[in-house]
């Protein structure tokens, strides 16, 4: 299924740095409003209209988890795939990709917790030796654990469980987001084994999503969606853009998302995509972005929604309706196939087109359209110039082309697809027009 060149073209456009991680860095007035979003999860929120208590209820009943025999299908993949590619074992720090595989979540402390997946027999285990018994609780995948103590070497465990687990290439894949100093201790400890990229293992397992994990972000964008409206509902003058984004994270956890961030910008601020320091009050006539999302199991919902509060003027609904229409091409230009540059391609032409731009230049759409989504909020599966990898069935990505006018406003309008035999599907159906945002 893949070839060389589209694994070059994966490895060239994926971010691994999770949204609410950037925004975090950039928009001081975000992190205020999601750290009390965060600790309100549990309230009910208020109706500002008439101070009446609204109560959301939880859209989870019926969500199933990804089932252990799936986890086992994915590691069978991965051993597959090392085998192809001469590779004798994969090595996963604490993160995502150790959760994708074995179910596990464990916070990435300096204390190094590994798994890896050999390419023939069963998942092995190195964590702390007094995390042990924690590390076991949650094994549902392998047995073997490789407890090390304080004062010994975490490497020479992950070297003697490679080497346990038999070595025929004398190759050790990495998975991506391993840090630096688990890989540059186990080189230390088995300077015999080459190390190389585990990407052509990881990135064909996790970027073909199954009918659980679609089902999955599909609830978690039921919920975003839902928390969105909840919080457009909520909007008065004066208000700043933490207490909105406040609002829509503690509406996300009431419907039983895991709050993960929620960027509200208000007029001249919402010309910066990730939006600026400087506190924003609103008032009448303003544009309000909101770009929101939670995690439902482990999956991400990442949504857009650009709104007037008052009366919307002539230019807003122009660039409101151009950002329709670059949207809705990008959509068309979504064909099994098809390269992921074309889905760039098509939005930004209409932006072009209309007197913007063109490439990247202000006024106009200064990134790239849309970016693969799934257990981390951005994936692999760029929609953006130069990705030249083949859109396929279970693929999954946002499609957010921007239009910023510094000094103005700004419009995006995101939504995710994933794609099916027959095309792409919306995750979340698109605004209908700026004065019906909520389809």
């Amino acid at each position: 299924m893949f070839i060389a060149k589209q694994l070059i073209a994966l490895k060239n456009h994926f971010m691994t740095i999770k949204r609410r991680d950037f925004i975090g860095l950039t928009t001081a007035t975000l992190a205020t409003g999601m750290l009390t979003g965060m600790a309100s999860c549990t309230e009910s929120p208020k109706n500002e209209a008439d101070g009446s208590t609204t109560t959301l209820q939880s859209m989870t009943g019926d969500v199933v988890p990804i089932s252990l025999a799936e986890r086992q299908g994915r590691i069978a993949k991965a051993q597959r795939l090392l085998a192809e590619n001469k590779m004798d074992a994969l090595v996963l720090d604490a993160g995502t990709g150790l959760h994708y595989f074995t179910g596990i979540t464990w916070w990435p402390s300096e204390r190094t917790m590994v798994a890896i997946i050999p390419a023939k027999g069963d998942v092995k285990y190195v964590c702390p030796g007094f995390e042990e018994a924690r590390l076991r609780e949650q094994i549902i995948i392998g047995k073997d654990v490789y407890a090390w103590q304080e004062d010994e070497s975490p490497y020479r465990l992950i070297a003697n469980a490679i080497k346990d687990a038999g070595i025929v290439y004398r190759t050790v894949a990495i998975e991506e987001a391993t840090r630096f100093f688990i890989v540059n201790g186990i080189r230390k400890e088995a300077p015999d084994l080459n190390y190389v990229s585990g990407d052509p293992v990881t990135i064909p397992c996790r970027l073909i999503k199954s009918a659980a994990e679609i089902k999955l972000m599909q609830k978690a964008n039921d919920i975003t969606l839902a928390a969105i409206k909840h919080a457009a509902s909520q909007l008065k003058e004066g208000m700043s853009q933490g207490e909105l984004s406040s609002i829509i994270m503690s509406a996300q956890g009431q419907l039983g998302g895991a709050p993960d961030f929620a960027l509200c910008l208000f007029g001249k601020a919402s010309a910066f995509p990730h939006g600026l320091k400087e506190p924003h009050q609103l008032k009448k006539g303003d544009i309000v972005l909101m770009d929101c999302g939670c995690v439902v199991e482990g999956y991400n919902s990442d949504i857009t929604r650009t709104i007037v509060f008052g009366e919307p003027t002539k230019r807003q609904q122009e660039i409101w309706s151009l950002e329709k229409q670059a949207q809705a091409a990008g959509f068309a230009a979504a064909k099994i196939g098809t390269p992921c540059e074309a889905v760039d391609a098509a939005a930004r032409k209409v932006i072009t087109d209309a007197g913007f731009g063109p490439g990247y230049k202000l006024p106009g759409l200064p990134h790239r359209t849309g970016h693969g989504i799934g257990m981390d909020g951005h994936e692999w599966g760029n929609m953006v110039k130069g990705n030249k990898l083949l859109l396929q069935p279970g693929m999954c990505f946002s499609i957010e082309p921007n239009i910023s006018i510094v000094g103005e406003f700004g419009v995006r309008l995101e939504d995710c697809v994933y794609m099916t035999e027959q095309g792409p599907k919306w995750f979340s159906q698109p605004s209908k027009s700026i004065s019906e945002p909520f389809a």
